[in-house]
């Protein structure tokens, strides 16, 4: 699940294909506080400082299957441990659910990702998300909905979106990585917890 997620996320992103290592895989983002991730299923102490401490310049991540109490013990000063995730997946169902009026959801693709998007009666975007293929899996990526609009069934809405669209595409599996915040509305959507995930950075500055 870790490797199709990196693979459907590099495409969400827009970021060159992630390059295999022993135990996950290395992604070029490119950005000044995002340049190179890390994203590990298997590891130790000793795999760490083999594979992620040689480049722990600003703007280095790793991300690890496990706790975040072990990430932080096994990295030095300047590793900063991000909050708590958990990966978790879904098999992908036709469900109703449209967003109540005025919103309305679209459903658009581009450069491989899927977007659905509900917009107000203005037209504005009020919430979105994003699919990705990798094979026979879908990634969703980047969920949100704008501040204004939240508790209205938003967030709901366009994950049913791109659930509806990842069925008809021929996915048969979704992956993602939640938040805290996130956790809670893709399982009342039926997701469910695989493993918890450990990020930690090196700040810019």
């Amino acid at each position: 699940m870790i490797m199709a997620w990196g693979r459907g996320w590099a495409v969400s992103r827009g970021v060159p294909p992630p390059v295999e290592v022993p135990g996950g895989f290395r992604a070029e983002v490119g950005l000044p506080h995002h340049r190179v991730r890390h994203v590990l299923h298997t590891w130790s102490a000793e795999s760490l400082h083999a594979l992620v401490l040689p480049d722990s310049a600003p703007g280095a991540w790793v991300k690890v299957v496990g706790s975040r109490d072990d990430l932080r013990a096994a990295l030095p000063a300047p590793w900063t441990t991000a909050a708590d995730g958990w990966l978790m997946s879904t098999e992908f169902t036709v469900e109703p659910g449209r967003p109540v009026a005025p919103y309305r959801t679209e459903v658009t693709e581009s450069g491989g990702t899927v977007t659905a998007v509900a917009r107000d009666a203005d037209g504005t975007p009020a919430a979105w998300a994003h699919l990705a293929r990798a094979g026979a899996v879908g990634v969703v990526d980047r969920v949100e909905t704008a501040p204004e609009h939240r508790r209205r069934g938003l967030g709901s809405a366009v994950m049913r979106a791109l659930g509806r669209h990842a069925v008809e595409s021929g996915m048969a599996t979704g992956v993602l990585v939640a938040t805290k915040d996130g956790c809670g509305l893709y399982r009342a959507l039926g997701w469910e917890v695989r493993a918890g995930i450990a990020a930690a950075w090196v700040p810019a500055g």
